[in-house]
């Protein structure tokens, strides 16, 4: 396999789906496969066709593992230093993305791999899906987010005790931590993600972004700034040729074409 095959990319129903292939390896990242991945999302921020972006894992038994441990064994400690920085630098680069990113976790998903989905929107899990901050069990901590994104997402206590013990969670334990939005059987699990797209596309490009950069800004401070950022959003979309277009689909009975204009 060619390394530039290590990312699959498809363009399906206004979505972009990177599917991370290294499958005799638990699609576990090297600096390749973060290369490839970082190239992808670097266009993304460009394009205004795509509604949403999903990200899984080729195979049946893991969507990602995290690091390629054999790769790091190779890495000089400043070696090290720059492989956490990317990884680091491109998850941030995921969770600014303007449009909805679904991670469809369709296996084993620890150390970087949990630390994937953290940076996504929104996570559908197979149930067989298995999920896990499990970098103290090797005498390191989460270094891509993982200590700021989960705690955020499920609570401070239980970010607490999974980040403290290593202890992984099945799809059933994940969704009632709300560490993911549904559990799906593994042959459904595409058709999930593609029904929640579907319902994105039904609503206007602009505001999705404009609800998504409220919610993401909003929640890293107090409620009087985040309302104040709400309603500098808000005021992004009062001007759009969409919203005329919607009230007038609601008031003609039929459905909106958007436009994201």
């Amino acid at each position: 396999m060619s390394t530039k095959d290590h990312l699959l990319v498809e363009e399906k129903n206004q979505a972009v789906i990177l599917t991370m292939n290294r499958p005799e390896v638990m699609n576990c990242f090297n600096f390749n496969l973060l290369h490839l991945i970082r190239e992808q999302v670097d266009a993304l921020h460009y394009r205004n066709d795509v509604r949403a972006v999903i990200i899984t894992g080729a195979g049946k038994k893991a969507f990602c593992t995290g690091a390629d441990l054999k790769e790091r064994a190779t890495l000089s400690p400043d070696g090290v230093k720059k492989f956490v920085l990317t990884i680091r630098n491109l998850l941030t680069t995921i969770q600014h993305l303007p449009m909805p990113v679904i991670c469809a976790v369709n296996g084993l998903a620890l150390g970087g791999g949990t630390e994937f989905m953290l940076a996504s929107d929104m996570r559908i899990a197979s149930k067989n899906a298995v999920m896990g901050l499990t970098e103290t069990r090797l005498a390191i901590i989460p270094g891509a987010g993982g200590t700021q994104r989960l705690p955020r997402l499920i609570g401070v206590a239980k970010a607490k005790e999974m980040i403290f013990t290593g202890r992984k969670v099945d799809a059933k334990e994940a969704l009632e931590i709300g560490l993911v939005n549904k559990v799906t059987p593994p042959e459904s699990l595409m058709d999930e993600c593609m029904k929640l797209l579907a319902m994105i596309c039904e609503t206007g490009p602009i505001a999705v972004e404009m609800a998504k950069y409220a919610i993401d800004k909003g929640i890293e401070t107090d409620l009087a700034t985040g309302l104040a950022i709400e309603s500098n959003a808000y005021r992004v979309t009062i001007p759009t040729e969409d919203r005329t277009e919607g009230f007038t689909a609601f008031n003609e009975k039929r459905k909106p074409r958007y436009k994201g204009r």
